[in-house]
């Protein structure tokens, strides 16, 4: 047990980001590097139950919007992929190919998916006959692979990673423009209102955008050591796929019409990255109350001395079972403060610490994960106040995460107070020349020179400079972007 007791704990501080985020994810037990294919990572229980619940939650928004799922096959025939050229010239360097079955190469290359566009679109073309089958609003819960050439990192950038992807048709430009707009929202709903990531919404400029999109609004995070990550992304995608895939119907006025197409891409994979990274703290993880793999943990104390703690243990799990609250009790044989500190560690929302006196007076020592506090709850309110504790610990977390969100927003006039801004991290926004392919020369400038990205304008309120000029080229700037080194 001493040996035990040695190595449990977080050694690095949250502010060494680095070296922390890979320290929890292997002391949380959240994932396996050691799988002996670079980036593909084996995924630990702890991981897994949390990002089923982060489904959970996405899903059902999706289908209170109109989405039903679908199952599609993981390999799509080389041909598909020719259907769409910009597409296929974007992907291809990406393809993970299968070219044999056992001893016999198959007679067209088969490629595992690394989005689903050339997959389900040739089936949309024989579903939708008529405008009495639009909208037709589908997703899927699944892997994708890409030959990610990167330097790969858990939950950040892998060759394998999960997502949800949704696929849609209008019958107008109309309907797919107020998609996009609901994908956006969705977002909202979830991702900050219910896992407490902050981020914001950008139109990315043509060179950045999805290949074959009439345009992509991607939603960016930060980590904590201010670099920028990609978050759900949704496109649009215009008839770019419809007329290539055949994906048309019969109107109400007799006409035969290409359907208007959307996609989006919340990964489950990278917004778990999010929540890790943001929530975490120098003793571990802290989860939102919604997604904990486990809500509720009980510590019995002197059980072994005193029988009676281990049977009242028993008697609350019941009761918070049958309350749908996820609880454990932690009979392992170490200490009571070994105990605490792995369960800090891990995350676990709240504590319910049980020795002879609880039991006696009927009542249950609450500590919360985030603040440490603790107090004495009667067993009759015990439900209703693990559910209020839970949800003002979430509403913390996400106050704290949109607080250091805030604080990394800069904003430069010229390219020297841009390399400043880079250094601290966070988003800097800059008079900019063009967000079509004449702001190319500026962008990869201020990559080169400055290892900073340009990530787009805000798509909630884009803006315009008016007398203002480029801080790179100094043209006459049309857009506010914003900018930022991104994983």
């Amino acid at each position: 047990m001493a040996e035990k007791e040695e190595i449990i704990g977080i050694t690095n501080p949250k502010s060494n980001f680095s070296e922390w985020f890979s320290e929890v994810i292997a002391k949380a037990e959240l994932a396996d590097m050691r799988h002996n294919v670079k980036g593909f990572l084996v995924h630990r229980p702890w991981s897994v139950m949390t990002m089923e619940l982060m489904y959970d939650y996405y899903e059902r928004e999706m289908r209170r919007t109109g989405h039903k799922p679908v199952w599609f096959p993981a390999l799509i025939p080389e041909s598909n992929f020719k259907k769409e050229a910009e597409h296929v010239e974007g992907f291809i360097p990406e393809v993970f190919w299968v070219t044999h079955a056992g001893d016999k190469k198959l007679e067209e290359k088969l490629a595992m998916r690394p989005t689903s566009e050339t997959a389900m679109y040739s089936m949309y073309s024989i579903w939708i006959r008529s405008w009495r089958d639009l909208p037709l609003k589908l997703y899927q819960r699944c892997q994708v692979w890409r030959y990610e050439t990167k330097a790969t990192r858990p939950f950040i950038r892998g060759r394998e990673f999960f997502w949800i992807e949704a696929h849609n048709v209008f019958a107008t430009l109309k309907g797919a423009e107020d998609q996009v707009k609901e994908d956006m929202k969705i977002t909202e709903n979830v991702m900050h209102k219910v896992f407490g990531i902050p981020f914001l919404f950008f139109r990315r400029p043509d060179w950045d955008k999805f290949p074959g999109a009439v345009y992509t609004y991607a939603a960016d995070s930060l980590m904590p050591d201010g670099r920028i990550i990609q978050q759900p992304s949704t496109h649009l995608l215009g008839q770019n796929f419809s007329k290539p895939f055949d994906v048309k119907f019969v109107d109400k006025d007799k006409k035969e019409k290409y359907g208007w197409q959307t996609c989006y891409g919340p990964a489950i994979w990278r917004i778990f990255a999010s929540v890790i990274a943001l929530h975490g703290d120098d003793k571990g993880l802290r989860f939102p109350w919604e997604i904990a793999p486990m809500q509720v943990v009980i510590v019995p104390i002197n059980h072994h001395e005193n029988k009676s703690v281990l049977g009242y243990c028993e008697q609350l799990k019941k009761m918070l079972d049958e309350a749908c609250v996820s609880v454990e009790i932690d009979e392992r044989d170490y200490t009571p403060g070994w105990k605490f500190n792995d369960w800090e560690m891990k995350g676990v929302p709240i504590r319910l610490e049980i020795g002879p006196r609880e039991v006696k007076e009927k009542t249950a020592t609450l500590v919360r994960r985030d603040t440490k506090d603790k107090k004495k709850i009667r067993v009759k309110s015990l439900v209703r106040e693990l559910e209020s504790e839970g949800e003002a610990l979430s509403q913390k977390l996400r106050r704290e995460a949109d607080s250091f969100f805030r604080k990394n927003m800069h904003q430069a006039r010229n390219m020297k107070e841009l390399e400043a801004n880079l250094s601290k991290g966070g988003f800097t926004k800059i008079a900019y020349c063009s967000m079509d392919i004449e702001g190319v020369p500026c962008a990869q400038k201020i990559k080169d020179e400055l290892h900073g990205d340009v990530r787009g304008e805000r798509a909630d309120k884009p803006e315009n400079p008016k007398a203002g000029k480029c801080i790179v080229c100094g043209k006459k700037a049309k857009h506010f972007v914003y900018v930022g080194k991104q994983y």
